[in-house]
């Protein structure tokens, strides 16, 4: 029978005794139950004793905590908060150097219990802690303790940063500024430095004051990762509690000083690996960074500011005025003004009219414009290559630079999280934002000549804008998910990641998404695919029995007689003759001509074709080719030539075609139908194992039993 819930068994340890092994009631109080155990053991004073658990923080056992008591527990009998309170209270005002090192230690270790940390601060034992850091002149394992018992203390929140003295501040600060101090106080002068920043904006100003940033910059540089690190978390915490204004000029003078660059070698290229904690204050780091750009993010272009103006003229100069032999300036003012309207539109603007128009929109607002200027100045042969080779382009196919700028930099801004306050648990820094300045700009440079080549890949036109972008979109996430160190890297990646190997990506994706890369589903679906294409060409060969009208191209390429195409229902015989214009479904017994399906000999397709053969060019002639099939057939080898009505067309005539002549289909339709019906068919058979995983290999089949013998043996005569 299970014992009662509120009843569990513990074992109770004290040096020099016996254990005992009890069942704690939970609803008796916890001083009878105390008294129970003392007597146990003849110790009178059961007040002065008090239960803590042996593993781990050693928490003393009270009325409030004793519910987390489990079974099996191991508490040990010792001396209780407010006596051992007292007596570490006195030990700390020792004048015997040991007594009060020990002291202090045991304070430091005790001082994480919430109950003797209560005990300890109600006797001011935080006044005598302050007297010891004030007056003292120590700098070894004393005042390691002291800081140590004091920032344990300090966490339970019972008193106010805020009510700290300048002569206690001031010693702190001396111990982070002084070099010849133990790493160990150093690092906890930090630790309560970070502590106190962000809790008023007084000792923010303090701080900042008192402790530099070149100090806090020689602190990272050392070897020691402890230090280091906590180096790195009162930086970040006084760029956190700045206001806008410091964090540029704080931001400003750390690039000065090029701390990105030894973050880059020192500390993410360190031997050693970086801890979750370290990586948490990068990401930090590098979210306040990107976070400055937020102003011009949200700003809108203003129409009347001559500054905003010039920019913006700038990169219609930069990339036609150079080559024009007039300058603008000497023509009529209508004329200049037509002039600029139509280089603006060749620069991509919607409205080439007032192009400020397009900046209006916050977010990205004026930061589109800021990565525009950046990349016509740094890299100024780029930016004209791209807009002179996308003014040249028919109108419909050129990528539009401006427009794709705007929406490029919102794209970042989304995948950067700028404008997002920073979170208080992730990690997810990038490497190569560390090893860069001017790291948003230059990756904007790379991403908008990614925009371009995608462009071209997509064949896109002005309708598929929004279609390259989400390519870009994902081309980008996708490379940054690979933390490449350096933009070069990324550079490289994110443009060998073109537009075909995105569909094999989403097609591998939905196929693992949807189970079919399972080794037996994929063994099932080779077992259904003749069944599937014997399905295919039935429904071609059908398709072909109801026909096609297809149009006579003449030697001029006019399209002037129609004629008609079927099989018969036999599938014995190709009928076809000439039909008029309005006939859509002529019967079989009007179409005059005949050939044997015995008779064809082989099937050509585009360039094989004798009928498209002849000498000529131009965007026609390529899509007659595309659509353009013959059957040849007879002894003397005669040809019956097609120019498919469409590209469908095409593939389920030759297709058909191919089925008789025995072949197999080879059109790109057949594949598609072919995904198609093995992924439904496969849904519809795994409909019963939805949520169920699927092993790659069967399990293993068991031994048979020593008594399997179930065959009649015929060697024993019957008697």
């Amino acid at each position: 029978m299970p014992p009662p819930k509120d009843v569990v068994k513990i074992a109770i340890q004290m040096v020099g005794a016996i254990p005992q092994l009890i069942e704690l009631q939970q609803t008796k109080p916890l001083a009878s139950v105390l008294k129970d155990v003392c007597d146990a053991w003849s110790l009178p004073n059961a007040e002065r004793y008090a239960l803590q658990y042996v593993d781990g923080r050693q928490t003393y056992i009270t009325e409030s905590n004793r519910g987390e008591i489990k079974n099996g527990s191991i508490l040990r009998l010792t001396t209780s908060p407010d006596q051992e309170a007292e007596r570490l209270y006195s030990g700390i005002q020792s004048n015997n150097s040991d007594v009060k090192t020990d002291s202090l230690k045991k304070l430091a270790s005790l001082s994480q219990d919430v109950t003797f940390a209560q005990e300890f601060i109600s006797r001011n034992g935080l006044k005598q802690i302050f007297h010891i850091v004030e007056e003292g002149n120590d700098t070894g394992e004393m005042l390691a303790h002291t800081l140590k018992a004091f920032m344990e203390l300090m966490e339970h929140d019972f008193v106010s940063w805020e009510t700290l003295s300048a002569a206690f501040i001031k010693k702190i600060v001396s111990y982070v500024n002084m070099n010849a101090v133990d790493a160990s106080v150093q690092q906890l002068s930090l630790s309560i430095l970070e502590n106190m920043v962000p809790t008023s904006r007084l000792l923010f100003e303090l701080v900042k004051k008192e402790v530099t940033l070149d100090r806090l910059l020689t602190h990272l540089q050392v070897t020691n990762a402890q230090l280091q690190l906590k180096a790195m978390a009162l930086l970040i915490a006084l760029l956190l509690a700045a206001t806008d204004a410091e964090r540029r000029d704080m931001m400003e003078y750390l690039r000065e000083k090029n701390i990105r660059q030894f973050i880059h070698k020192n500390i993410i290229h360190s031997s050693e690996p970086l801890g979750d904690e370290m990586a948490h204050y990068l990401y930090v780091l590098q979210s306040v960074s990107l976070n400055l750009c937020e102003r011009r993010m949200r700003t809108s272009m203003d129409p009347y500011s001559q500054e905003q103006r010039e920019l913006l003229q700038s990169l219609r100069q930069t990339a036609f005025e150079p080559e024009s032999e007039t300058p603008a300036s000497n023509f009529s003012t209508e004329r200049r003004r037509s002039l600029c309207a139509k280089e603006f539109r060749k620069l991509g603007f919607m409205n080439n009219s007032n192009p400020a128009e397009d900046l209006r929109r916050a977010p990205p607002g004026l930061l589109a414009l800021d990565n525009m200027v950046y990349f016509s100045r740094h890299t100024p042969s780029a930016y004209s290559r791209f807009v002179l080779e996308n003014s040249s382009r028919e109108d419909k196919h050129e990528c539009p630079f401006a427009r794709s700028s705007i929406q490029l930099t919102l794209i970042l801004c989304e995948i950067l999280h700028i404008g997002e306050p920073c979170s208080e648990t992730a990690q997810a820094f990038y490497p190569m934002f560390f090893g860069q300045d001017h790291f948003f700009e230059e990756l904007f440079c790379v991403c908008i000549q990614l925009v371009n080549k995608t462009w071209k890949e997509m064949r896109a036109t002005q309708e598929d804008f929004d279609k390259v972008l989400q390519v870009v979109r994902e081309q980008i996430t996708r490379t940054l998910f690979l933390k490449p160190t350096s933009l070069e890297l990324f550079k490289t990646r994110v443009n060998a990641l073109n537009y075909s190997e995105i569909l094999k990506l989403r097609q591998t994706e939905r196929l693992h998404q949807e189970e079919t890369l399972a080794v037996p589903v994929l063994e099932l679906r080779e077992r259904l695919k003749p069944e599937l294409l014997q399905l295919i060409q039935q429904q071609r060969l059908l398709h072909l029995c109801e026909g096609t009208l297809f149009r006579k191209i003449s030697s001029r390429r006019r399209q002037d007689k129609l004629w008609y195409c079927r099989l018969s229902p036999n599938h014995k015989v190709l009928h076809y003759g000439d039909v008029e214009e309005g006939v859509h479904s002529p019967p079989i017994e009007s179409l005059p001509e005949k050939i044997p399906v015995a008779d064809m000999k082989m099937l050509l397709v585009g360039k094989e074709c004798l009928h498209v053969k002849e000498k000529s060019s131009g965007k026609q002639n390529k899509d007659i080719l595309e659509l353009a099939f013959s059957v040849v057939y007879d002894v003397e080898e005669y040809c019956l030539n097609f120019i498919a009505p469409t590209r469908y067309e095409f593939c389920l005539w030759t297709d058909g075609l191919n089925v008789l002549l025995g072949k197999e289909m080879t059109s790109e339709r057949t594949q598609t139908d072919l995904d198609v019906l093995l992924s439904m068919e496969l849904k519809l058979r795994l409909l019963d194992l939805e949520n169920i995983s699927i092993p790659d290999t069967p399990p293993p089949l068991p031994k048979p039993p020593s008594n399997l013998n179930f065959c009649y043996d015929f060697s024993h005569t019957e008697q």
